[in-house]
């Protein structure tokens, strides 16, 4: 099992290539960054875990910026978006500037994607929240098209272009892999129709989410995909359930950092290096 950071890269923390090092140089694989480009202040969503929303929600550098910044002060770590809302964002823009950030890591890009909570947030994009799984799954079609696609054309109830030249395209070979983010009842179906992977943050049961990760792999198995993989943020360090979960088929898990100084995220790190340390030391 590979193991990432997961961070609200904000002004009040620690700066994207100070992280991306601190990273790096303890042996994480990875990192991902948040999106939220703003947060109503009119508050009417309920924040999903409960309670008052974090502040750090509303300080969140742009994530395809800070990934830049990261990947340049590194030399192996992947970096990606968890998740990017694609449904609050322009395809073909998006595409561009994820496509620049795998060029120019060397093609370490992960590209999360999700349709996102914060209804009012939504609706300032112009977005309407009962339509937004339409628009998620339009959105990344069309932004793999013009990854792969000289010439690219896309023609959907929310997307629609026809015949543009966009490059540069990305270094990985059919674009950075998507990673799709999402809970809710048809996410799986999600995953199958345009995702490489399920990307779930571990919230609830954990004997629910590893059955329908193991769903997942055989529904990938059917589809003549071979097993999907798995994903898993807001992980433990708890070695039996990474054992668990690695046994149903995660590949990653993420950790999710607090917000400090450099002198508490070098201690956090260090923390969950020496998990790490543990679980590999025991399996």
């Amino acid at each position: 099992m590979k193991f990432g950071i997961g961070y609200f890269p904000t002004d009040q923390g620690v700066d994207p290539p100070t992280l991306a090092r601190m990273a790096e140089e303890r042996g994480f694989e990875s990192l991902l960054f948040t999106d939220h480009t703003h947060i109503p202040a009119a508050r009417e969503t309920a924040y999903p875990p409960g309670g008052e929303l974090p502040r750090e929600y509303a300080r969140i550098y742009d994530p395809f910026v800070a990934l830049t910044s990261a990947a340049d002060a590194t030399a192996r770590l992947r970096i990606g978006t968890g998740i990017c809302l694609v449904i609050e964002r322009d395809p073909i823009v998006t595409a561009k500037q994820a496509a620049s950030v795998d060029r120019l890591s060397g093609g370490r890009m992960l590209f999360g994607v999700g349709a996102g909570w914060n209804l009012e947030e939504m609706r300032n994009h112009g977005t309407d929240p009962s339509r937004r799984f339409g628009i998620f799954r339009e959105r990344v079609e069309a932004i793999r098209e013009i990854w792969t696609a000289d010439e690219a054309s896309y023609h959907g109830r929310h997307v629609d272009f026809e015949r543009i030249w966009c490059w540069p395209k990305p270094l990985q070979e059919g674009g950075p892999p998507v990673l799709v983010g999402g809970h809710g009842s048809g996410v799986i179906d999600r995953v199958l129709a345009f995702g490489d992977e399920w990307m779930p943050n571990r919230i609830g049961d954990d004997e629910r989410i590893c059955a329908r990760i193991e769903r997942l792999r055989r529904a990938g198995v059917d589809a003549g995909r071979g097993p999907i993989p798995t994903t898993l943020c807001n992980a433990t360090g708890d070695p039996d359930v990474l054992e668990r979960y690695e046994a149903a088929g995660v590949h990653r898990a993420v950790f999710w950092l607090g917000q400090g100084d450099d002198s508490d995220t070098e201690r956090r790190l260090d923390r969950r290096a020496a998990e790490i340390e543990r679980y590999a030391s025991a399996g």
